[in-house]
Parts: structure tokens; sequence; C-alpha cells
């Protein structure tokens, strides 16, 4: 029988209640926390007043919407000022990059710098500016998705007007070295942008230290709501702004603020700022307890996750087709039937699995790329959880896997 990566079959639906359930795909999404949906319910019906009337009722909810941007400018190091709630990473990333070629081409600043790894809200972007006229380079990462700052550098022209590279890739979890870039980018007089969604909340950010001009995050992403996020513009960077209308946010970003969500991304970031150090801990041992039971189970498989640059709750895996062919997509769909719940950082379109471009561009071959696994662990699991996962990848394994000769 054919499955595809949208269906759910019978069996699917008989076993769901018998089985364990364990949830490995936090970079995908995290549940709301319990205490940011308390933090939000009062602003959906007591104080639900638009922000932007002058009113008792907008008054109430112009200061929750305010005391939540306080928050993640402290969070950021930033300034109050610098940052705009959106509706998530996908927006703020195409305002950070449309926004700042749309206001720089009139100087003659038409040339873009990424790289062949980033997400496809940064690439899209980026090729939807090429139909434009812009001319973008897109930058090789090694085999862990890492790019080299030097290769930045070399490709910065005199008609350069941003530097786009994300901080953790979120396919694999390698961090890129952004001071890096960010100093070379102020060198040369380029703005820089980072698409921090997997980072925030986990691993501290500072925007004065690492030098950047503009930064993305989600809330969805630490246990927030979806449907919100926020986009960080230092002081004195030229924007266009893409949605037009009312005069909100400072006059960036036209539309009906969204005050029950931003006030649970604060609470989100609250959160995380009380507890990101030792929940890291914990889930980076956890990480690596997952790390050595699959490499100990599996021969030859690939990490594709930096051993040294990485976000302590990602584990990128492959298994090498050169060794035994094992379908990707059968892998990821026999693991949700043992109720496990993981990703392989491949897009799902028209029911199949398409090879990531992300391990593509690290040189992995189409086979490879498709039979991987990326484990993103979070605050509800445990060591049993690791055990389980370990156990029913192994049986999924055996049952489907091809030596080849």
């Amino acid at each position: 029988m054919k499955l595809n990566c949208r269906g759910r079959n019978s069996l699917e639906v008989q076993q769901k209640d018998r089985v364990k359930r364990v949830y490995l795909d936090h970079s995908a999404t995290t549940p709301v926390d319990p205490r940011v949906l308390e933090a939000m319910k009062r602003f959906f019906s007591e104080a639900f007043g638009n922000a932007s009337s002058i009113h008792a009722f907008g008054r109430e909810a112009r200061v929750a919407l305010e005391e939540g941007r306080e928050v993640l400018a402290r969070f950021l190091n930033a300034e109050v000022g610098e940052i705009f709630f959106t509706s998530g990473g996908t927006e703020s990333d195409n305002h950070a990059i449309k926004g700042v070629a749309f206001a720089l081409r009139q100087k003659g600043k038409t040339h873009l710098i990424t790289s062949k790894a980033e997400h496809h809200a940064v690439l899209r972007s980026c090729g939807f500016l090429e139909k434009l006229g812009f001319e973008v380079t897109y930058l090789p990462v090694d085999q862990y998705g890492r790019v080299d700052p030097e290769d930045v550098r070399r490709s910065i022209t005199g008609r350069t007007c941003l530097i786009s590279i994300m901080h953790a890739n979120n396919e694999v979890g390698t961090l890129n070295p952004i001071e890096d870039i960010a100093r070379i980018a102020k060198e040369n007089g380029v703005l820089f942008h980072s698409d921090t969604v997997q980072s925030f909340g986990k691993i501290p950010l500072d925007v004065k230290r690492i030098g950047i001009d503009l930064l993305v995050i989600s809330g969805h992403k630490i246990y927030g709501p979806k449907g919100i996020g926020g986009l960080y513009i230092r002081k004195g960077v030229s924007i266009e702004n893409l949605i037009h209308g009312g005069g909100q946010e400072r006059g960036r970003r036209a539309g009906t603020e969204n005050v029950p969500l931003a006030a649970g991304l604060a609470k989100a970031v609250e959160i995380c700022r009380q507890e990101m150090d030792d929940e890291m801990k914990r889930l980076g041992e956890l990480r690596n307890q997952l790390k050595s039971k699959l490499q100990d189970r599996f021969d030859g498989l690939i990490v594709n996750t930096h051993p040294v640059y990485n976000m302590p709750n990602i584990l990128s895996v492959s298994f090498d087709n050169r060794k035994s062919e094992v379908d990707g997509e059968v892998l990821l769909l026999s693991l949700d039937l043992k109720g496990v719940a993981v990703s392989n950082g491949s897009a799902c379109t028209s029911g199949s699995l398409e090879p990531s471009h992300v391990l593509l561009a690290m040189g992995r071959d189409e086979r490879t790329a498709s039979a991987s696994l990326r484990f993103s662990l979070g605050r509800g699991n445990t060591e049993s959880d690791i055990e389980y996962a370990v156990h029913a990848l192994a049986e999924v394994v055996e049952r489907n896997k091809r030596i080849v000769a």
C-alpha cells in the first residue's frame, strides 16, 4: 500500500491509541506553554480593545503591547523602538530582504548575498528579487551546512546591499559564524540580516555584541502561539514597508495589532529567559545520548549536525546510500505509526517527499538526503522517549532496508 505524506490510513487510526506517542519535532513547532496560554486569555475577552484606539479599552491594549515589546528588546539587548511585531518568521524575512533591497535600489545597490542552505522564506524572497533585476550570490556550505565567512568577504561588491545568513540551520541545527559575518559586513558598509528563528529563545542573542542589522524571530518555536513573530531593525537602517495601510508598528507594518498573540510571545520569551540555560543543558545531554545510541545501533550513519557549532536540541542524521538503501518516506511514516514524530527536513509537495535542498547543498546524494531524519527535542522529552525512539527506528530500518552489495 502506497502512503503519501498527507494521508492517514485505517491502520494508523486503529493504532493511534495503542502506541506510546513521542514528539521529537520541536523545530517544526512547539505546544503552547500553559503559562503562555494563561497570559493570553484576558486579551481575547476582557482587555479586547484595539491598541490604536485612544479610549481606555485601547489604552489598556496598548500598554500590554508595549510591555511585550520591552520584553523582546531586553532579551535581545535592543532598543524598544527597534522591535516590530509581525505574523511570524516568513513575513519578517520577506520584509527584511525585500525592504532593504527596495530601499537601496535607487542608490545602485542591487546585489545580495545569501547561502544555498537558507530557509525557503529567504531563498524565495531572493528569487523574487532576481526577477526584478537584482543579482543574488548563493554561497556554498560545508559538509555540516556552515558558511565560510571568507566566502562572504570575497562575494561583496560595490553594489551589495544585504548579506542574509541564518544563525541556526533549521534542518540540521548547525550554527553559522554570524559574528564574523557581521563584522565583515560592517567593514564593507553592507547591511547584515539573520534568520534566528531556530536559535532565538534557546541560546543567548545580543544584537549589539553581534553587530547585526536585522534579525528575525518566531513565537511558535519557543512554546508561544502561532501567527506571531518579530523583526529587529537596527535604528538608522533604511528599509521599505511591505504592508501598507494604517500607521501601526510606528508606520512599519500596517494592520490592527494582535495584542493577545504579542502578549503570548512576550510571556514565552520571559519563560525562555528564566529557564533557557538549564533546559538547553538538559536537552544537550539528551541529544548526545540519542546520537550515541544511533551511532552504536546503525553502521555507516552520517551525522549532518556540526559536532561543535550546533543547537543543543537538534540532531540530523542520514542513512548512507552507499551501504544500505532506506526509503525515506517509508521510514518517516513507519515511525509515525509507532507513535514517533520526527522530520526529514524535506518539503511535502504534491503528496511526495523531495530531497532536502540543505542536505543536497551539503553534498549528500539524493537518496541519502531523502533517507534522513531530524530529531528536535523539547521541554517534554525524557530519556525514555530517546530509548523508545531508537528502538522504534531500529525495527523500522531493519524491516525496510536493502543492503547494498
